[in-house]
């Protein structure tokens, strides 16, 4: 598995190692942007194939990566407005759905509770967020005029904002600053194991951080966060794997710790008491029915009628008995298995 998304990384960042993200627009990104679209969906498909016990939220950060980067590659090879402005909301049905899950999966994996509404509540605003995003074409929310136009061969749309527009930005903003909270929180509960896996997480939302900041202040024709949210993904998903492995081996040593435990104690004998256990070993059927029947307090007579014997052979058998046992009478016989059962 770890084969896998390593191939993939390189596969990805082949494909964008190429590509000139400052200025216009060439027919180099549509590649690129089908490259990354190619790359999510092997992820998706990947972690079906790879992981075995599958989690939700991972399911939608895995799927929301495929909407986002085929919305980028819609948009450009779009031929018109409305191709345009339908790939535009293809992309924010990820991009609007991907840092809702990456949230839940840092709760996850840093074992931060939260309580059940919470999901409702920010689905809800997710719902508001994207419904302002697709808008667009609409009303004049998100964008106040949008036209088509074809540039270096690349559809792309040019956009007048709308007094909604920043509404996304601090949509990603908040989200970005809650999962860096809940990280630094979660480091100082000791809820994360180690160093190297809070190390992990961070890299998972700076890199989306960094990237987000980087389009905000140059102007980069690229959408960056088609590479980043991939490189995500990748990171949260080794974490979690990881600490589930952690803690699987935690619970083989805890159970194996609890099975020891629950042994009882070997018994502390005397050299009277383990001569009595080993010549318990090397009693004939006669004898040992005999023993059983000393042990259980019948008389003679029920010993001698019930093993249909005289008393000189019951005399012979005893004494036999008493021998190898290592006791001389039967009232020693009896008070040496009384006092080792009771214990």
């Amino acid at each position: 598995m770890k084969k896998f998304f390593t191939g993939l990384a390189a596969l990805l960042f082949l494909f964008s190692s190429g590509c000139s993200v400052v200025g216009d627009k060439t027919a180099s990104l549509t590649v690129i942007y089908a490259a990354t679209a190619v790359v999510a969906v092997l992820m998706l498909v990947g972690y079906f194939a790879l992981v075995r016990k599958r989690d939700g939220w991972f399911i939608a950060l895995f799927a929301s990566v495929p909407v986002v980067n085929i919305g980028y590659y819609c948009l450009a090879v779009s031929s018109s407005l409305g191709e345009a402005l339908l790939a535009n909301r293809i992309a924010y049905l990820g991009s609007v759905a991907l840092p809702f899950s990456m949230f839940f999966i840092i709760l996850k994996v840093t074992n931060t509770p939260y309580k059940k509404w919470l999901p409702c509540l920010l689905g809800a605003i997710s719902a508001v967020v994207f419904f302002v995003a697709a808008s667009q074409g609409y009303l004049g929310l998100y964008y106040n005029e949008v036209s088509f136009a074809v540039v270096g061969g690349v559809g792309t749309l040019i956009k007048v904002y709308g007094p909604l527009h920043p509404m996304y930005l601090f949509y990603l903003l908040g989200y970005f600053s809650a999962m860096v909270a809940v990280i630094i929180r979660a480091v100082a509960k000791k809820r994360i194991e180690s160093s190297a896996h809070s190390v992990i997480l961070a890299i998972a939302v700076f890199v989306n951080i960094g990237v987000w900041l980087i389009e905000q202040l140059c102007q980069i024709e690229f959408e960056m966060l088609s590479v980043s949210y991939i490189i995500s993904e990748m990171f949260l998903l080794g974490a979690h794997l990881v600490m589930n492995e952690n803690q699987r081996l935690k619970e083989l040593v805890r159970q194996k710790e609890e099975a020891a435990s629950s042994k009882p104690a070997p018994l502390q004998l005397n050299e009277e008491e383990e001569h009595f256990l080993k010549g318990l070993e090397t009693l004939t059927p006669k004898e040992r029915a005999l023993f059983e029947a000393y042990v259980a307090g019948k008389e003679t007579k029920e010993i001698m009628a019930a093993l249909q014997i005289k008393e000189n052979t019951l005399k012979f058998h005893s004494k036999n008995l008493y021998s190898k046992l290592g006791v001389t009478s039967r009232k020693q016989l009896v008070a040496i298995h009384k006092k080792i059962s009771d214990r």
